[in-house]
């Protein structure tokens, strides 16, 4: 044998040896994340809008909610659970973050409209670079991500944050095996559902989740359109004696509006029992956390919007799988921002460094919160800059417009008869002390409630001097928060918005994708730092659906690849197509 083919032999012997190994190094790689995958909980969210805890595991025995109460036998109920606002976009911000909406420009609702009234541009939410959507954490690492049907963050979600978020999502259209991150959102007890003429939102509750694409085709796709009152199920008597908040003026029509309250929440039962139900079907009820919870207290006046305990604290209540500390009550104060942090954690994933909440379950648990903190800002046409703290007992407040009176005229509010009723009892002077404390023409520029002894929040004892020590310890608090989070209430929307865009005049673009095919192997980037890709492959059975570019991929068989990339915050950038062609890409 000659020496050049003996080294021939070597090579070639090298090459097969380096080959299998790399074979056997990826199919390991790919084995261990299927193992990695197969330990991860498939988790589901079970979101309600516009509810207090007006359900019986929190001592509201008004009507029988059984599907929750039995998620509650079943699991975990949090008693100090607090969204970051009172209303949902940015509350829903806060938990796609995990960060404060207040430091992010995320705080004005809303932020694309109201432009006339306001005369501002619109514009989004601007997180760190490195900042993610919860769900798209969850699909770098191997989860299916569903979203079925809400977005409303205040920003545009890139196109790869979810593998699907529309009406057709669905945890049955993952992979087999593969973990799964469901939202399902019911809309049902939003605030509109108490406008007139009453109907229910027009979804047929065995039917509201399903993977049934004709019958969902059916349903109206939009939250707005309701059932007429005739065809809407009474399922809560009319004469039931309900509980009455002392800021709400007892009469038929208040009284009608907390029916439908009721009544709402009674068909949503309903609708969370379909969804539970084919997760039994599916065999997956004992190997999924179910999570259960609010965007943010209750539809009535001086509930949602507000910085009170009414408008920010929800119920929350965890089912582990099989039935883990069924029955249990856990008291510790969590906050919306808690959440990614904890969901990403019994995930195994680590907390990345810009979300500002803690984990508060697992093997990993921070420490317990001291305080919980919410701020207001703009709704809609009319701005207020308030910001709140509360600890166990006690809740801080600064309203940093103490000119303006309490009340703003939100015209969407105006559409609920009770709010109508408190107008024009208000106009008759014929409220009591108590419901006429929000029409005060101006505000008190601080505010502290006992919340032990005062759980609506109408005795403000900031000037007690026996309170001294507990003012100071509060303030002290908020300022160390503003200041951590990087949030000035002084600073003018129109001045926020240009610190926001680094200040220019246009919403920051996110520069195109590009494209760099290499020996098979696809190559995307782009010059935006923070930026999220998201692809399609013409080659895939579902080709309208969305890739998140996690790294190189092998180009097989597609004809083409098309791209857009997006930084949270920043216009999309256009969409590129890059054109596969066999023959010519076959010396690159």
């Amino acid at each position: 044998m000659s020496r050049i083919q003996f080294s021939y032999k070597v090579i070639m012997a090298g090459v097969l040896l380096f080959c299998a190994n790399t074979v056997f190094a990826e199919a390991k790689k790919e084995n261990d994340s299927k193992k990695s995958s197969a330990t991860k909980p498939n988790i589901l969210w079970l979101v309600l809008e516009d509810m207090s805890p007006i359900i019986e595991p929190y001592g509201d025995k008004t009507i029988k909610t059984p599907t929750i109460t039995e998620l509650a036998n079943q699991g975990v109920t949090y008693t100090n659970v607090y969204s970051t606002s009172g209303v949902c976009a940015p509350s829903r911000a806060a938990i796609a973050l995990g960060m404060y909406p207040s430091s992010v420009g995320a705080n004005n609702m809303r932020t694309t409209s109201n432009t006339e009234e306001t005369g501002l541009p619109k514009y989004e939410a601007v997180p760190p670079a490195s900042a993610k959507m919860l769900s798209q954490y969850l699909r770098e690492h191997g989860y299916y991500t569903t979203n079925n049907l809400k977005t409303d963050y205040q920003f545009q979600a890139p196109k790869g944050a979810w593998d699907e978020s529309g009406p057709y999502a669905h945890w049955r259209n993952r992979k087999a095996g593969q973990p799964f991150y469901a939202v399902v959102n019911f809309t049902t007890t939003h605030e509109s559902g108490l406008f007139e003429p009453y109907g229910f939102r027009k979804i047929e509750s065995r039917h509201y989740f399903s993977d049934d694409r004709k019958k969902i085709a059916q349903l109206p796709q939009h939250h707005a359109v309701k059932s007429s009152e005739a065809d809407t199920p009474v399922l809560v008597a009319k004469d039931l004696d309900f509980p009455i908040p002392p800021y709400l003026p007892d009469t038929p029509i208040v009284r009608r509006d907390l029916w439908k309250m009721y009544n709402n929440l009674a068909e949503t039962d309903n609708q969370i029992a379909a969804v539970l139900q084919q997760l039994k079907d599916d065999g997956l009820y004992d190997n999924t956390i179910i999570m259960f919870y609010s965007d943010h207290g209750g539809p009535l006046p001086r509930q949602k919007r507000l910085v009170y305990d009414s408008g920010l604290k929800v119920p929350f209540i965890i089912r582990y799988p099989n039935a883990k500390n069924a029955g249990e009550k856990d008291d510790q104060l969590v906050s919306f921002v808690d959440f990614a942090p904890t969901l990403l954690n019994l995930a195994s994933i680590d907390k990345p460094t810009h979300m500002q909440g803690r984990n508060f379950l697992g093997k990993q648990q921070a420490a317990k919160r001291e305080y919980i903190h919410a701020a207001a800002d703009r709704f809609d046409g009319f701005t207020d800059v308030i910001r709140a703290v509360r600890n166990e007992r006690f809740k801080y407040i600064r309203n940093y417009r103490p000119e303006q009176s309490y009340y703003l005229p939100v015209a969407y509010r105006e559409k609920i008869p009770t709010m109508q009723e408190l107008l024009r009892l208000r106009d008759a002077d014929q409220l009591t002390p108590a419901q006429a404390l929000w029409f005060r023409d101006k505000k008190d520029p601080e505010e502290l409630f006992d919340l032990n002894n005062d759980p609506h929040e109408l005795n403000n004892i900031i000037t007690d001097p026996s309170y001294k020590e507990v003012v100071s310890e509060l303030s002290d608090e908020m300022d160390r928060w503003l200041n951590e989070i990087n949030d000035d209430p002084s600073l003018p929307e129109a001045q926020l918005i240009q610190k926001l865009w680094a200040g220019s005049e246009l919403q920051p673009e996110t520069a195109k994708p590009q494209f760099k095919f290499s020996n098979g192997i696809m190559h995307l980037s782009s010059p935006t730092p923070g930026a999220v890709i998201s692809y399609q492959l013409s080659n895939t059975n579902t080709p309208e659906l969305w890739q998140l570019y996690k790294g190189p991929f092998k180009l097989e068989r597609a004809k083409s690849v098309k791209a857009v990339a997006h930084r949270i915050g920043f216009s999309e950038s256009e969409s590129t197509i890059y054109d596969y062609d066999p023959i010519i890409n076959s010396h690159h």
